[in-house]
């Protein structure tokens, strides 16, 4: 074998590696607290954050008001003081159906965006707002219910789920269970990271925030709080159809590796159907819809740094806005949500992979190009820029929804079930057949993890389709976190593999072991929550699994709906034919190449146990851990600072005195670090838009920061000064009249041997005018 010799750049980047590695060692070493500490999920801390008010001299040329709240924090164990359930009105035909939106952003700033896994990510400001949507449906008489939730993050983490449940129970007592609340995560890849406890996802969110996994939690609670709080007797109509023009697979040689007579049943390598449940009340008012779409959130790529939830989020905007006519984004009655399904290799990006510096096709096996490898190949959206794409993508899944949802009319009616378990999926023992058995494995990724996708590529010399490991990269492995165990290398082949995280266990396990199944059934539709991202063909697999297993005993043409992202994260599921070639989505399959048999064998228990009626036969499982005294934020709080002379919220460059329709008025702040507001809530939005009103005298506020007209950036300096820039794309539907707009933030303050405080503050910019022509 002839010696490998590596360029000036590869060198460099290969002493980089080891630099980073080294540094990041050290940053371990300092910042866990080695003792692996571990909490069942019952009766785990929960955080408060006391408030305090008061006010501050007003800055000359603004309107400054502002409040602190410290920072130190307290724990309890949250005890339960269960809610009495209100009266149902049993006399109908139907299910009580409540509905309820809430705010889950975190932090907008200091903070990684989760799903590319791109160091350097940072979120520096907020695109759209994210929110919780919460459905709740009960029977009649309210003996047996279930609550689904759609949540625009990137994945619902384990730790997020047990603290969500922990707080249900505190309230709700025995109501809302493991077992009939669903989490889904819409897989948005430009949410806050930094709320999950393996050590794999606290690296790549560069630290734990407990200030958004607090935020994202409340979000989540409240939103289901709502809708109980708002159940009304009504109907459920379910409707499906095909939505064209929004992805395509973007490992199609992969997808090719599917035998031929079962690729042939189907007309596409990606799953085009739409599934829309239309809920109304009695009197036939809209209440909600859930719309579940196989569809990477992708259109946003990783040189975004704007909070926002992507294309499935703008086609919710557009949904919930349509029906909350005269209500700001984020308010009204109506609530839209799009959930995720089999999206593991779809893409948004439908102009498909090209060189980014030749321009030519790099759709090939290992999606690299001859110059730049797999670095410089990508796939883009059909707009002209990223927020373009998002919205053009977003639009076509919204429209698809609208149809689906005005001619839906086959009713769904029956009886509400759910059943779940805790499977440790390192070691489930699959019968393929009446005489061979196989096992999954230790969790680990694969030399093509590291490569990354077309839509998000990876760094140095990695690339899709690896199944030969480099001695290189072995061996730096094996300096930094020891050498994989034959055990593990047999179980993943033909997996090379680059990170044993199964076999990791210090300051905690790298990966889960002990993973979430669960299935709720609402009459003839089966909701299948899925822990993680299953390829087309996988997600094909299982639905036909299930449904063949309904059937067996005794529920016949059954709605099978795969919801993925549930409950924790466990990267993604492809079939074992789809293994062998080891493109991003087979390294990523962390359990081994049996990984979607052993689900497929499992989630068949959950549906059997439904349809004869033996749930509570099921066992529960080894109950998953709970992990205390996670990484800090590798960011740290510092106080926020004004220039000399300058107050919070001074306007530095000021609007212009007019704007045509199509123009973007923009305006600087004398800003404060945006992340204090997950902190201090005093704020709902970091700015408004508002349009002054002749006949009543007042202000009205037209746009929020949940609004895609509107886009707030966060400008970073040093010492603790920063900028705020909020700019007003104003829109061709924009009514011609005065307006201004108000800045809304929180600047942390701290005094000598005092701790800090958070103070509010809030700032409006001088009138101008919009005008048509």
């Amino acid at each position: 074998m002839a010696k490998r010799t590596f360029s000036t750049l590869e060198t460099l980047l290969i002493f980089l590696l080891v630099m980073m590695t080294a540094i990041t060692v050290a940053l371990l070493s300092l910042l866990f607290i080695t003792s692996g500490t571990i909490e069942n999920h019952k009766g785990f801390p929960v955080t408060d954050s006391p408030q305090a008010t008061q006010s501050s001299t007003t800055p000359q040329g603004s309107t400054v008001t502002q409040g602190p709240t410290t920072t130190t924090t307290t724990t309890r164990v949250s005890p339960v003081t269960t809610t009495p359930e209100p009266p149902l009105f049993q006399n109908f035909s139907g299910y009580h159906i409540g509905v309820g939106r809430a705010d889950c952003t975190g932090q907008v700033a200091d903070i990684n965006m989760m799903g590319y896994g791109k160091s350097g990510q940072n979120a520096r400001g907020l695109l759209t707002r994210l929110y919780s949507r919460a459905f709740v449906l009960a029977e009649p008489d309210g003996s047996h219910r279930m609550a689904f939730v759609s949540i625009d993050i990137g994945m619902v983490s384990q730790r997020m789920r047990l603290e969500v449940l922990n707080r249900l129970k505190s309230k709700y007592g025995s109501l809302y269970r493991r077992d009939n609340v669903i989490l889904s995560g819409t897989h948005t890849h430009s949410a806050p990271a930094g709320y999950f406890q393996y050590t794999v996802f606290v690296i790549a969110s560069e630290g734990f925030s407990n200030r958004t996994f607090d935020y994202m939690v409340t979000g989540i609670v409240k939103s289901i709080e709502i809708a109980h709080r708002n159940m009304k007797p009504g109907k459920v109509f379910i409707n499906k159809g095909n939505v064209d023009g929004a992805q395509l697979n973007r490992s199609p040689s992969s997808y090719l590796q599917n035998p031929q007579s079962e690729r042939a049943r189907y007309s596409s390598n990606t799953d085009k159907e739409m599934v829309v449940l239309k809920m109304v009340d009695l009197n036939g008012d809209d209440l909600g819809l859930i719309s579940w779409f196989a569809i990477h959130p992708v259109s946003m790529n990783n040189s975004n740094h704007l909070v926002n939830s992507d294309n499935m989020g703008y086609a919710a905007y557009l949904f919930e806005q349509e029906k909350n006519k005269g209500h700001l984004p984020g308010q009204g009655p109506f609530v839209a949500a799009f959930a995720s399904s089999n999206l593991g290799d779809v893409s948004s990006n439908i102009r498909g992979p090209r060189c980014i510096n030749t321009g030519e096709s790099c759709d090939n096996a290992n999606s690299t190009c001859p110059i730049g490898g797999s670095t410089t190949c990508v796939a883009m959206g059909p707009g002209q820029d990223m927020l373009d794409s998002t919205q053009i993508i977003g639009r076509i899944l919204y429209q698809g929804a609208k149809v689906l949802y005005a001619s839906a009319s086959q009713e769904v009616t029956g009886p509400v079930a759910s059943a779940h378990q805790w499977v440790n999926m390192t070691n489930v023992t699959v019968s393929l057949n009446s005489t061979h058995t196989v096992k999954t494995c230790k969790p680990a990724l694969g030399y093509s993890f590291a490569a990354g996708t077309i839509d998000g590529a990876g760094s140095f010399n990695f690339s899709q389709g690896t199944t030969v490991a480099d001695p290189f990269w072995e061996n730096i492995r094996d300096q930094i976190l020891g050498r994989p165990s034959d055990e593990i290398k047999e179980c993943h082949k033909p997996k090379p593999v680059l990170v044993h995280t199964g076999e990791l266990s210090k300051p905690h396990p790298w990966h889960p072991d002990i993973v979430d199944v669960q299935i709720i059934t609402l009459g003839s539709l089966a909701i299948i929550a899925i822990p993680g991202e299953l390829t087309t063909m996988s997600g094909r697999r299982l639905r036909e699994a299930i449904k063949a297993e309904f059937a067996t005993y005794g529920m016949q043409n059954m709605t099978i709906v795969l919801s993925g992202l549930c409950n924790v994260y466990t990267h993604y599921v492809t079939t074992y034919e789809e293994y062998q070639v080891q493109r991003y989505e087979a390294a990523s399959t962390i359990y081994g190449p049996h990984t979607l048999s052993a689900y497929i064998q499992l989630f068949r228990v959950l549906a059997k146990a439904i349809a004869t009626d033996t749930v509570a036969n099921l066992s529960s499982g080894p109950e998953p851990p709970f992990f205390k005294d996670l990484i800090i934020p590798l960011i740290p709080n510092i106080v926020d600072r004004a220039p000399l002379g300058k107050n919070f919220g001074d306007v530095l460059q000021p609007l212009n005195p007019k704007y045509r329709v199509g123009e973007v008025a923009e305006i600087t702040f004398v800003g404060a670090n945006p992340k204090n507001s997950a902190e201090n809530r005093t704020h709902q939005t970091f700015l408004t838009v508002e349009k002054y009103e002749d006949t009543s005298g007042t202000w009205q506020a037209v746009h929020n920061d949940a609004s895609w007209e509107t886009r707030f950036y966060w400008h970073k300096g040093l010492m603790g000064h920063s900028n705020a820039t909020i700019q007003w794309h104003i829109p061709d539907t924009a009514h011609p009249g005065i307006y201004r707009i108000r800045y809304f933030g929180h600047n942390r303050k701290q005094d000598f041997l005092k701790p800090p405080v958070i103070l509010a503050f809030e700032s409006t910019s001088s009138a101008f005018e919009v005008v048509t022509t």
